[in-house]
């Protein structure tokens, strides 16, 4: 008897083990059945939160391109073509005739001077300065450096004289180093046109004296000078307001010669910036033209302007157009 009952008691005892081990069992279960539903959930949740953390910012910053967008006018100057432009994206801020044709004048030099420099390979070089090209340029009053006929001059003087006193006899000279004659190279200048993009541009000259057939537009220049403004020797030349050229057989001591635009200009500041350079333009057809580059607020900006009234001889309108509209972009700034 006594036997019987320690069995059944173990028997009772085993019983109430499994018993609860069943029970831990099932509460395992049931709460790994739970997190597999929660876990997804609490993912998905997760995923909504990112999500809409990523479209708020989208949308502020959104909201801060908005802010930042420039509003300006530039239709009421005296140049009847302008065109405002980012110089480091490209983007057109304002225009006013923007892609309608223009006489472009020595504004032609910039595409003169970018192509020396990329052209010539060793800038050093001393070109002679050929006699035989003087007498069409005094015949056509074209501007000159002051380099004399039979002057050996650096092709790096020659560059500075294309962009800074505007000179007629660089132009030239260098045309007939880099192609054997001006017709060639006038070639390679719409050539180099189409290819960075000048859709709506002619020419005829290395220099820009006037010819029917020798056309752009203020957008078209405005890319010229943004192309050419990538090339460090360009910058250099086109931000400086002189240079003295090293000794020649004619002028052993060399000469200085100022920047057209400069030379006007006492103070270079505009409103939350400077204006860093220029490549002036004229002729009676075109009238005064600039193409001019300022920063503001450290962002830099292209401005070309054409066909202001007047002449070298009277008020630089087109000088007061660009120092008027950066003025007022650097207002629209916020300064």
């Amino acid at each position: 008897m006594k036997r019987s009952r320690r069995k059944n008691k173990i028997k009772q005892r085993i019983t109430t083990a499994m018993t609860s081990i069943a029970v831990v069992v099932g509460v395992l279960l049931l709460t790994l059945m739970c997190i597999q539903l929660i876990v997804p959930r609490l993912g998905h949740a997760e995923d909504n939160m990112t999500d809409s953390k990523v479209q708020s910012a989208v949308e502020a910053g959104t909201n801060d391109v908005q802010e930042k967008q420039i509003n300006i006018t530039i239709s009421d100057i005296n140049s009847p073509d302008a065109l405002l432009m980012k110089a480091g994206s490209g983007e057109v801020i304002s225009e006013n005739h923007g892609n309608e044709r223009i006489y472009p004048a020595s504004m032609t030099k910039i595409m003169t001077a970018i192509l020396a420099i990329e052209k010539v390979p060793d800038l050093q070089k001393k070109i002679e300065i050929r006699s035989e090209m003087f007498d069409s340029l005094y015949v056509q009053n074209a501007s000159r450096a002051g380099f004399e006929p039979g002057e050996s001059a650096t092709a790096e003087d020659l560059i500075y004289g294309v962009l800074l006193p505007s000179g007629a006899e660089c132009c030239l000279t260098l045309a007939n180093e880099i192609t054997g004659s001006e017709e060639s190279f006038v070639d390679l200048m719409n050539e180099k046109a189409q290819k960075i993009g000048m859709e709506n541009t002619h020419f005829c000259n290395s220099t820009g004296l006037h010819d029917e057939n020798h056309y752009s537009t203020a957008a078209d220049m405005a890319t010229l000078l943004r192309y050419a403004l990538k090339s460090e020797m360009f910058r250099s030349v086109f931000t400086s307001s002189r240079h003295t050229t090293a000794a020649s057989n004619i002028h052993p001591e060399g000469f200085t010669f100022n920047s057209t635009l400069f030379k006007y200009l006492d103070d270079t500041t505009v409103t939350g910036g400077q204006l860093l350079g220029g490549k002036t333009g004229y002729t009676q057809e075109a009238g005064q033209c600039l193409a001019s580059l300022a920063t503001i607020d450290g962002e830099e900006y292209i401005l070309v302007t054409a066909g202001a009234p007047g002449d070298t001889m009277t008020e630089q309108l087109h000088i007061d157009d660009a120092i008027k509209i950066f003025d007022r972009l650097g207002e629209e700034l916020g300064h």
